[in-house]
């Protein structure tokens, strides 16, 4: 009897103690993203720390983080048990920044001063301004329109809609705590803005898309033959492991490096380019370094988003967020509210032009919509295609999106000119995307 209650007892020890590191040899991945994603939703999207803890942040080990939020210093940090401590700080017009191993005071110096535009945009008339028309196309149903945003409001937690077509009319709804005026985190939307920012490059003829990519750690190896282009459509060719749910090197990357673009750019060689298509995040931070290289200076690089795409095409509450090294996290941290993500999505159903200002070429609009190699026909150069009828099979056939963790949305339909705009904080199978683009796509006869 004693050998046996001894057993027990030594395997409730190992299993304890298995649990134990289990949970501290993850601790700082779980600590870094309650700490940055803190620090965001309270700094940039100006949220309560109660409502981010309640939601954002429950779920899985990340719940079990204990945060602390500065308003003073605005930084927040968060630790499990007094392991894995992580600190995120805000920076003046590029947010917030995971410390990790990074340089705290390096990183906390930055800042971007780009006056927004427009001014005054209650007096600009929507899509450049917030001055709506009030004018319902002749195709509207407006009793169709209204139920299919209604009844995606009370699905899954959707925080914000916007329906806009053409440029003239607008519909807009928001979840409770939430309104026009809220940025809401794009998550992997951001991979679309990079490609944007890469297009607004290309057309000024300082990247060449289909040259090698131009790093110079690439250039005495295999890696040297990786092309702009096949990094755009992640086909690359580059070791890379994209899992959320334990330590892999997307979580790695995103939650316990300081330098994004450096822990994606050691990657090594697995495959040759365009043979296989992989869903990579580390791909669309390599990007990130190459559009940062591309420039004299830092601050002239973080000053680009503002100046060269959000400026012109009036997103005023866009923030993309940079790492501690200085590099924008082009593969997850962009917010804006839910109108601004419908103006980016209006950029590309008018191929490029704003207010006949091109941004960049329709070519580049054409090639956003190409399909990667292997891809199975749902894949862009960083947007998503539904040719072969992927997540919206019911939705025109041209329809293409920016696609975000936890429900992040910009449909873009070109054939009824419209684009449909979904935020919000949903699990797998909480939302019904294809019902709610299908049924919007209908109110509009």
């Amino acid at each position: 009897m004693k050998k046996t209650i001894y057993a027990f007892v030594m395997i409730f020890v190992l299993l304890f103690a298995y649990a134990g590191k289990y949970l501290i040899d993850r601790s700082p991945i779980f600590t870094g993203f309650a700490a940055k994603d803190m620090a965001s939703c309270v700094f940039v999207a100006g949220r309560t720390p109660e409502s981010v803890k309640a939601v954002d942040l429950n779920f899985s080990l990340v719940k079990m983080a204990s945060v602390t939020v500065d308003t003073i210093a605005k930084t927040v940090t968060a630790d499990f048990f007094g392991f894995g401590e992580q600190t995120a700080v805000y920076r003046q017009g590029i947010g917030c920044a995971l410390i990790a191993d990074g340089d705290y005071d390096k990183a906390r110096a930055m800042k971007s001063i780009v006056k927004k535009y427009p001014l005054y945009p209650e007096t600009v008339y929507w899509p450049m301004g917030d001055k709506l028309r009030g004018i319902a196309p002749p195709n509207l149903n407006e009793e169709k329109l209204d139920r299919a945003i209604a009844d995606a409001l009370s699905e899954g937690n959707t925080r914000g809609i916007v329906v806009a077509y053409d440029t003239l009319f607008m519909a807009e709804a928001y979840g409770e705590g939430f309104d026009r005026t809220t940025p809401l985190l794009g998550w992997s939307m951001t991979k679309s803005i990079n490609s944007a920012l890469i297009g607004i490059l290309a057309k000024e003829g300082k990247l060449d898309v289909n040259a090698p990519a131009p790093l110079q750690e690439w250039q005495n190896d295999e890696r040297k033959n990786i092309t702009t282009r096949s990094l755009l459509h992640m086909t690359s060719g580059l070791d890379w492991v994209e899992d959320y749910g334990d330590i892999s090197d997307a979580t790695i990357m995103l939650y316990n490096r300081g330098d994004v673009a450096k822990y994606a750019i050691n990657s090594k060689v697995a495959l040759s380019p365009d043979s296989l298509w992989y869903y990579s995040s580390g791909t669309s931070n390599v990007l990130a370094a190459i559009v940062k290289r591309s420039f004299e200076s830092e601050q002239q690089y973080l000053d680009f988003p503002r100046k060269s795409l959000f400026n012109r095409i009036g997103m005023r509450s866009a923030i993309m967020e940079t790492d501690a090294a200085g590099t924008y996290v082009a593969s997850s941290y962009t917010y804006a509210n839910t109108r601004d993500w419908a103006r980016f999505g209006l950029l590309y159903l008018y191929n490029g032009i704003w207010n006949n200002d091109t941004i960049f070429s329709n070519n580049w609009v054409d090639f956003t919509q190409q399909e990667a190699p292997n891809s199975d026909g749902k894949y862009g150069a960083q947007f998503w295609l539904t040719k072969n009828g992927y997540e919206v099979p019911d939705a025109p056939n041209d329809t293409y999106f920016a696609d975000g963790f936890h429900g992040q949305r910009v449909y873009i339909i070109p054939s009824k000119k419209l684009v449909i705009v979904r935020l919000g904080e949903s699990k797998k199978g909480e939302f019904d995307y294809n019902k709610f683009v299908s049924s919007v796509v209908a109110a509009f006869e």
